[in-house]
């Protein structure tokens, strides 16, 4: 007898019709089962924030989720930033002030911080500034992460 659930996983618009153990996390059913391999894995902890996404539009940890509870949400990943060939200006941004890094974080940050300022586009800096300080990056490089979702803000706000 399986104790495996059939679920769908709706991820960047898409479904995806999966079938898990109830403790398989919302982060492995996205990379193995859905072939979003964007969304990376740190911690396991839900400390880095590497494996960020979005669920109903709010930022959380992949890693700490089980993708049972993930059924029949919209999930947004790193591969839905970008419409065709056009960046999301968050991504533009990342590149366009060296936020990029080793980039394993990115994919992290970039969700961490589109779904903060699609949900607050009016968010004082100081606020971005502790909103941003819940990721980790290894190579220390915030004043960069920093800059460029500064300027991604600005440029989500003229859209």
């Amino acid at each position: 007898m399986s104790d495996k659930t059939n679920i769908i996983l709706n991820i960047n618009g898409r479904d995806h019709a999966i079938s898990v153990e109830s403790r398989r996390t919302l982060a492995d059913a996205i990379r193995e089962e859905c072939g979003q391999t964007g969304t990376h894995i740190g911690c396991e902890h839900g400390v880095c924030g590497a494996c960020t996404v979005l669920v109903n539009g709010e930022p959380v940890r992949s890693c700490l989720m089980f993708a049972q509870q993930a059924a029949g949400k919209p999930i947004r990943t790193v591969e839905g930033l970008a419409k065709g060939d056009e960046m999301h200006p968050m991504q533009r941004a990342f590149m366009e002030n060296h936020g990029l890094q080793c980039g394993f974080c990115t994919p992290g940050f970039l969700m961490l911080a589109v779904g903060v300022l699609e949900r607050e586009p009016e968010i004082s800096d100081e606020n971005l500034i502790d909103v941003l300080s819940s990721n980790l990056c290894r190579c220390t490089g915030y004043q960069n992460i920093i800059k460029a979702v500064r300027a991604a803000a600005i440029e989500m706000r003229q859209s």
